[in-house]
């Protein structure tokens, strides 16, 4: 791994969210009271504000080195922000509600989020052309939520049925809702789609585990099976196909990369903690655990893992402890800043 401070200082945490092609990075800074700021790392890091509050977070960045994420207004408000480079950051709006949350964005500057609407139930949206973020819809149900876009406009996250179960969508452009289906689980939700139409994500299975899966051309690949223990959810996938993502065993995290046919595990302590992005020069980013904090990190997807032995390593594999899965994949509460779906 590869230590990265984007700027953090004393006893600062650090996040690293996002990656381009010229790697320039979105970023958190996390104070000692847990207060978040959103960074822009260009060489050096670029405090992006926030639209009048106290706080805000990023979650994407794209070639251009335009950022999307979340802060808070003057009213305490969390709303989706776009910060085009070297401009201000713009509030993106709402669907009727008070709340907005910016979840990705793509080369042309399209945003996907979430937006509570005036009936109070949160809806999918990507922006119009002109700025207004756009209600995606749901499969049936109230709620749905987008957490990817790709540069052809394509986004997935996950929507409530009629049956209220929640289930992984894609929605193309001009099209609808399409639901992606489950690994013969109850619910699924979608996390990073390529611009080639791989979809990543997490599902239950039939025996209520959580598996990470790649969808493509209407198939679902069970990758938590190739892993074969713990639960495993997939958070971001390369134009190459490259997924990477986090497996729970018990108290443990570890790391996931799944390149050409092969699946690479890294034990806890010997890879990154929070896996949030994987860019097409193959380099990996988010952080590892120090103690209480994070410290932003990236490493190579190619790295091998570290073999380790003993007895510390089966009982990890014995204790599978079934840990809660959420609609987008959440690795604490206080890291993102707002209240996330349940599944």
């Amino acid at each position: 791994m590869h230590d990265l401070t984007l700027g953090a200082r004393g006893k600062e945490a650090s996040i690293a969210v996002d990656i381009n092609a010229r790697g320039q990075m979105a970023g958190i800074l996390e104070d000692e009271d847990g207060h978040q700021r959103a960074i822009l790392f260009d060489q050096r890091p670029v405090e992006l504000g926030t639209l009048g509050g106290r706080e805000g977070f990023t979650r994407g960045i794209n070639a251009n080195g335009d950022v999307v994420g979340t802060a808070q207004n003057a009213s305490g408000y969390w709303r989706a922000f776009i910060v085009r480079h070297g401009e201000r950051m713009q509030d993106v709006g709402t669907l009727g509600g008070n709340s907005s949350y910016g979840a990705a964005i793509n080369n042309d500057g399209q945003v996907a989020g979430f937006s509570d609407t005036s009936d109070g139930y949160y809806r999918a949206f990507v922006s119009t052309p002109g700025g207004e973020p756009l209600d995606l819809g749901t499969l049936g149900g109230r709620i749905s939520y987008a957490a990817g876009i790709n540069t052809h406009g394509a986004v997935v996250g996950t929507a409530a049925l009629a049956n209220g179960y929640r289930h992984a969508f894609l929605t193309a452009p001009g099209g609808g809702m399409q639901d992606l289906g489950t690994l013969g689980g109850r619910v699924s939700s979608a996390s990073a789609i390529s611009d080639n139409g791989v979809v990543v994500g997490a599902s239950e299975t039939p025996d209520r585990r959580w598996h990470a899966f790649m969808w493509n051309k209407g198939k679902m690949v069970d990758l938590g099976a190739l892993i074969g223990y713990g639960d495993s959810y997939a958070t971001a996938v390369n134009n190459a196909g490259h997924v990477v993502g986090s497996i729970r065993v018990g108290d443990e995290r570890r790391s996931f990369v799944y390149r050409d046919g092969k699946m690479t595990v890294h034990r806890g302590g010997y890879g990154l903690y929070l896996v949030n992005a994987i860019n097409d020069q193959e380099l990996v980013i988010g952080a590892y655990s120090v103690g209480n904090k994070f410290n932003a990190a990236t490493m190579i997807s190619s790295q091998p893992a570290v073999a380790t032995h003993g007895p510390q390593e089966m009982l990890g594999l014995i204790a599978l402890v079934l840990v809660g899965a959420v609609g987008v994949v959440v690795y604490r509460r206080r890291y993102h800043g707002i209240a996330l779906p349940v599944m």
